[in-house]
């Protein structure tokens, strides 16, 4: 057997293992990205653009169990005056979230957004992540375009007066999440975004940011610290004009991390910087990967990361 129809028929175990979302205006969406997904198939050990991390747990039907370890509940960001938005095991709870009305900017959930047939995500839902599978495939965010049944859409029309701060927590050992989200800036308006926490035993995680003319989107992450937990998240940006999109990751330890960000610069005198940090103890492996593309005229990209091991 050949390796493409070994990582075919990987991505097809996958599937029958899941029920995919149904109906609303993500559905073309979701088709694409399944077309997607079955002809490249999910991705091996003998993968080229695998080859320094082994994606076998990523990919298998069921998730490998991670026992959750006790954090303070709003992590990192706890002290900042932020509407808070918490999934636990990436089922949304509103008991613990703020109320999703702050000025500026519109919050929806996908699970609820998605039943509508009309929808100002609908142009940018699975876009993005398309726009991203060339020159290199990434079938396992094409997996979570097709397979998502939540995530925070956020539509910012002007600048809030706040940070939206998107906390992460796990109570399965055994959890299994795949969410999505989905951020339009406007021109001239400006968006903090902040996520932490641990998602699940194995996180599945995809963010278009869709930037108009000079607008803003600053992105603080810090991932962990669990130490048994799997990830594989997706960043995907278009810059307009003028526009700048900063994003920073502080990674805590973790069994398996892999990071991928890909920016389209598409206005003039856009601005992209991504940066990280990873700090390990023990059973580690942390794998950042960045694809930036320069369409257009004195664009700025930079990429910092540093990473600190124990024993």
């Amino acid at each position: 057997m050949g390796d493409t129809q070994r990582t075919v028929e990987l991505a097809q175990t996958r599937l029958d293992s899941i029920s995919l979302p149904q109906g609303g205006w993500t559905v073309e969406a979701r088709a694409a990205a399944l077309v997607r997904l079955q002809s490249q198939g999910l991705p091996a050990r003998r993968d080229e653009y695998w080859r320094y991390t082994r994606p076998d747990t990523l990919t298998i039907a069921t998730a490998p169990s991670a026992v959750p370890e006790q954090h303070s509940e709003d992590g990192v960001f706890e002290h900042l005056d932020a509407l808070k938005i918490v999934f636990v095991d990436g089922i949304f709870d509103p008991q613990a979230s703020d109320d999703l009305s702050l000025d500026g900017i519109t919050i929806e959930r996908l699970a609820t957004a998605a039943e509508f047939d009309i929808h100002w995500a609908k142009p940018i839902y699975g876009s993005l992540e398309a726009a991203g599978q060339t020159p290199v495939a990434r079938p396992l965010a094409a997996f979570n375009t097709a397979q998502a049944s939540d995530g925070i859409l956020i539509d910012v029309k002007s600048t809030p007066s706040k940070p939206v701060s998107v906390i992460y927590r796990q109570k399965d050992a055994g959890s299994d999440v795949t969410l999505h989200h989905v951020v339009k800036v406007a021109e001239d308006a400006k968006l903090e975004l902040l996520e932490s926490g641990a998602a699940a035993a194995r996180f599945n995680h995809v963010l278009e940011i869709d930037i108009a003319d000079r607008g803003q989107f600053h992105h603080v992450r810090a991932q962990g610290p669990d130490h048994g937990c799997r990830l594989v998240t997706h960043l995907f940006t278009r810059l307009g004009t003028e526009s700048v999109f900063k994003s920073f990751t502080l990674g805590a330890n973790g069994l398996l991390t892999r990071n991928e960000c890909v920016i389209e610069l598409t206005g003039d005198d856009a601005v992209a910087h991504v940066a990280g940090a990873a700090i390990g103890d023990g059973d580690f492996h942390h794998d950042d990967t960045v694809f930036i593309t320069h369409d257009a005229l004195r664009c700025e990209s930079r990429q910092v990361f540093k990473k600190v091991l124990r024993n």
